[in-house]
C-alpha cells in the first residue's frame, strides 16, 4: 500500500506540476508549482520514512551520483551561509522561487525517494506524456486569440487579460500555456518530445498507438514552434541528430520508416508554421498557414498578470525591443565579472537580482529592458558561477558529467531505446539552460531523469522496471520506539504541511496588497500586507508594507491628521530600518528607504528626512553604481533641498549637486528622455533659460518633435 501511494504521489507530481496555476497568488505559475513540489516532497518523504520505521531498517539505495550530489549540496549550503541575502538563498528569489536551497533539498529527496522505492518508471513516463498533451491542448486556443487561461481567470475567451507590452505575454505570438513563459514551455516540451519518440518506436507494430504517437509528436513539435523558443528548437534538432546517429549505428532496424515519421512530424510543422527566425524562414517557400487565420488583438497596458481590459482590434504596435541575445551577452558579461569578484562561493544562492547590480555593464542602460530586474543570469551555468562561485559551478558540472559518463558506459553494453531517449531529453535541458535558466517543471526532469535511468538499469544491469531495492514486509506489531518515531514523524509532517499552507495564504494576502496598491487604494493594501506579515515574516512583504505605510503617512498629513501621519511614519521606518540592517547589500531596500524619506519629509517638513534619503541613495549607488535612476533621484532630492533652503551658500551647493547628478544620469543613459526633460526644468528653475531651451530643443529633435511636456515648457 505504501509503495502504491508513493507511486501515485510521483504520478501526481509529474501530472499536476506542469498544469497547476492560480489567480489568487502573486505569481500565477512558478509559485504554485513550487508549493506543489514542496507538498509532494513532504508526503513522499513521509511515506518513505514510515516504510523505514515499519521495516525497522534504512531504505536508501546507493547510486553512482551519491558523491557528486553530496559535493553539490555542500557547495549550495556553504554559499547560502555566506550569502549577501540568506533569506533569498534559502527560499529563492521571490517571484522565481525555484533554485533556492530549500528547493534543491526537495529535488534531492525526490531523487532518492524515487530510486529507493518500488516505482514503475513506465507508468510515470505515460503520466508525463498525458500531462504534456493537456499542456499542448491548453495552449492551442490562445494562439488563435482565445486563451483558456483568460477564460478561466478573467471570464473572457480572448487574450485581453495579458500584459501586451511584452512579447512574453502575447499567446497569439508566442505560446506559453500553463508554464508561464514561452521558453519554459519550449524547454519542457523538448524533454517530453524524446519520451514520445521512445513510445513511437515501442508501438511501431501497433497501428493504433503508432498513429497516436505520431500525432502527439506532430502536436508537440508544432507547439515548440508556436512558443518561438529558439533554444528549445535548437535542443530538439541537436537531439534528433544524436538519436538518429545512435539508431543508424546501433539499432539499424526500420530506419527508413523512423526517418520518414520524424521528417513528417518536424518538417511539415516547419513548412506550415515556420520557425520565427527570418534568416531561416525566408528559405521556406511553402507556407499554407497564413496570419489571416490569426485574429490579433492588443489591449491597453495591463499592470497585473491577469486583469480585465477592453479589447481593441488593430494592428500590432511597433515596439522598440532590443534583440534578446544582445541583452543576454550584456548580462553574461556581468555574471562573469561577479565570478571574478566573488570566485569561491559566489554572492549566495539565487542572489543574482541583487549582486548583478554591483557589476551591471553601462551598456545595459541602452537596451529596451534597462529597468527590468534581472534575477537570473539567463544562463544556468553562469548563474551558478556568479551566485555560488567556481566551487558551485564545478560541483554542478561534476554532477552532470558523472551522470552522462555512467549512462554512456551503460549504452555500450545495454542497447536500450528508452535510456537513449531519456539521455537525449536530459541533453535538451543542458542546451535550453545554456540560453536560459531552470524552472520548477524542467528542474524535476533534471534531477529525476537520472533516477529513471538508475531504476531501469538497476545496480545489476537489469531492465526490470518494477524491481525495487527492498523486499515487501508486513509488520505484525509495533514496539514503543516505533510508536515514538511514528508520532514524531506525524508531528513533523503536519507542521511542514501547515507551514506550506501558511506560506500560500500569506502570498495571497501579499498579492491582494500589491493589487490594491496598484489601483492606489493604499489603506486596503496596507491591511492585506499586514495580514501577510502576521502569517509569514517575509522581507519582501515587509518592504512593500513599509513603502505603503510611508505613502499613507504623507496622505494623513495632507488631510490634517498630522499626529496619525507621524505614528504611521514611525511604524514604516521601523520596518525599513530592520530590513536594511539585516540585509545591507540588498539595493532594493535602500531604494525603499530613500523613497520613504521623501514621504516623511512631507510629514515633518524637516530637511533631515531628505538628507537621510540622500544617504540611502548613496548607499544604493555603492551597490548599483550604473543605475541611472539613482542619480536621477539624487538630482530630485538636491533640487528639493534647493527649494527648501534659505541659506544662499547651501542653495548654490544644492543647485550644483542637482545639475551634476542629472548629468551623471544622462552619462549613464544617453537615451533617457525623462532625464533630459528634468535637466531642462532644473536649468529653467535656476534661471539658465538659454541652456534650458537648448535641452528642450534637443528632446524635440531626438525623441519626439510633438512632445507635449516639452512644448509646454517652451511656451
Amino acid at each position: 500500500m505504501i509503495d502504491q501511494t508513493i507511486l501515485f504521489l510521483y504520478q501526481a507530481l509529474f501530472f499536476v506540476t506542469p498544469l497547476i496555476m492560480a489567480k489568487s497568488t502573486s505569481e500565477l505559475f512558478e509559485f504554485n508549482k513550487i508549493l506543489f513540489i514542496y507538498i509532494s516532497t513532504i508526503l513522499i518523504t513521509f511515506f518513505w520514512v514510515l516504510k523505514m520505521i515499519l521495516n525497522k531498517k534504512i531504505i536508501l539505495k546507493k547510486t553512482v551520483l551519491d558523491i557528486p550530489i553530496l559535493v553539490f549540496l555542500f557547495s549550495q549550503v556553504v554559499s547560502t551561509v555566506t550569502s549577501i541575502d540568506i533569506n533569498t538563498s534559502i527560499f529563492g528569489y521571490y517571484g522565481r522561487f525555484n533554485g533556492g536551497l530549500l528547493s534543491i533539498i526537495c529535488y534531492v529527496l525526490l531523487y532518492y525517494g524515487l530510486v529507493s522505492n518500488l516505482i514503475d518508471v513506465k507508468k510515470l513516463l505515460k503520466t508525463v506524456l498525458v500531462s504534456s498533451l493537456f499542456v499542448i491542448l491548453w495552449a492551442i486556443p490562445g494562439h488563435f486569440s482565445h486563451d483558456l487561461t483568460c477564460l478561466l481567470f478573467a471570464g473572457q475567451f480572448n487574450n485581453s487579460c495579458w500584459d501586451n507590452t511584452t512579447l512574453a505575454f502575447r499567446p497569439e505570438l508566442r505560446a506559453f500555456s500553463t508554464l508561464g513563459q514561452p521558453n519554459w514551455l519550449g524547454a519542457y516540451l523538448a524533454i517530453v518530445f524524446f519520451i514520445g519518440i521512445y513510445y513511437l518506436i515501442k508501438n511501431k507494430d501497433n497501428a493504433k498507438y503508432f498513429i497516436l504517437n505520431t500525432l502527439y509528436l506532430f502536436l508537440n513539435f508544432s507547439m515548440i514552434l508556436f512558443s518561438r523558443s529558439r533554444s528549445a528548437l535548437l535542443s530538439v534538432l541537436v537531439g534528433l541528430i544524436l538519436f538518429l546517429s545512435y539508431y543508424l549505428f546501433f539499432v539499424k532496424t526500420n530506419v527508413k520508416k523512423l526517418l520518414l515519421i520524424l521528417l513528417v512530424v518536424t518538417v511539415i510543422p516547419i513548412l506550415l508554421f515556420k520557425t520565427g527566425e527570418e534568416k531561416l524562414d525566408k528559405f521556406i517557400t511553402l507556407s499554407t498557414y497564413q496570419n489571416i487565420f490569426i485574429k490579433k488583438t492588443i489591449t491597453s497596458p495591463c499592470t497585473g498578470q491577469a486583469c480585465l481590459t477592453s479589447t481593441e482590434e488593430t494592428t500590432t504596435p511597433s515596439l522598440n525591443i532590443t534583440e534578446s541575445f544582445d541583452i543576454r551577452k550584456i548580462v553574461w558579461e556581468g555574471a562573469w565579472k561577479l565570478a571574478v569578484k566573488y570566485p569561491i562561493f559566489g554572492t549566495g544562492v539565487e542572489t543574482f537580482a541583487y549582486s548583478y547590480n554591483l557589476v551591471r555593464p553601462v551598456e545595459h542602460n541602452l537596451t529596451s529592458e534597462w529597468d527590468y530586474v534581472y534575477n537570473k543570469a539567463h544562463n544556468e551555468y553562469l548563474n551558478f558561477l556568479a551566485t555560488t562561485g567556481f566551487v558551485g559551478l564545478g560541483s554542478y558540472v561534476l554532477l552532470i558529467g558523472f551522470f552522462i559518463y555512467f549512462v554512456i558506459s551503460k549504452i555500450k553494453y545495454q542497447k536500450s531505446n528508452l535510456i537513449v531517449c531519456l539521455l537525449i531529453g536530459y541533453f535538451t535541458i543542458l542546451i535550453t539552460n545554456f540560453f536560459g535558466f531552470s524552472t520548477t517543471t524542467v528542474q524535476l526532469f533534471f534531477y529525476l531523469i537520472p533516477a529513471f535511468i538508475f531504476l531501469i538499469t538497476d545496480s545489476t544491469g537489469s531492465t526490470d522496471l518494477t524491481k525495487g531495492s527492498t523486499q515487501r514486509s508486513t509488520p505484525t506489531s509495533f514496539n514503543k520506539l516505533q510508536i515514538f518515531f511514528i508520532f514524531l514523524l506525524f508531528s513533523s509532517i503536519i507542521y511542514l504541511l501547515f507551514s506550506t499552507v501558511v506560506y500560500y495564504m500569506a502570498d495571497v494576502n501579499y498579492s491582494l496588497g500589491t493589487k490594491y496598491a496598484k489601483i492606489d487604494d493604499q489603506q486596503k493594501a496596507a491591511a492585506y500586507l499586514e495580514k501577510a506579515i502576521q502569517l509569514r515574516k517575509e522581507p519582501v512583504y515587509e518592504d512593500r508594507f513599509s513603502s505603503t505605510l510611508a505613502y499613507l503617512s504623507a496622505l494623513a498629513t495632507l488631510q490634517n491628521q498630522k499626529d496619525m501621519g507621524k505614528q504611521i511614519a514611525v511604524m514604516s521606518d521601523s520596518y525599513n530600518r530592520e530590513l536594511v540592517k539585516k540585509y545591507p547589500k540588498n539595493v532594493f531596500y535602500w531604494k525603499t528607504r530613500a523613497k520613504n524619506m521623501f514621504y516623511f519629509y512631507q510629514v515633518t517638513n524637516n530637511e533631515n528626512e531628505i538628507l537621510e534619503g540622500i544617504q540611502a541613495l548613496q548607499n544604493a549607488r555603492k551597490l548599483s553604481p550604473t543605475d541611472p535612476k539613482i542619480s536621477y533621484s539624487l538630482a530630485l532630492y538636491y533640487s528639493t533641498l534647493y527649494d527648501s533652503s534659505k541659506d544662499t551658500i547651501k542653495k548654490q551647493s544644492w543647485k550644483d549637486l542637482s545639475l551634476s547628478e542629472i548629468d551623471k544620469t544622462i552619462e549613464l543613459k544617453s537615451n533617457f528622455r525623462e532625464a533630459y526633460l528634468f535637466k531642462g526644468q532644473l536649468l529653467k528653475k535656476y534661471g539658465q533659460t538659454s541652456e534650458a531651451k537648448r535641452v528642450f530643443e534637443y528632446i524635440l529633435k531626438n525623441f519626439n518633435k510633438n512632445d507635449p511636456d516639452v512644448l509646454k515648457e517652451l511656451q
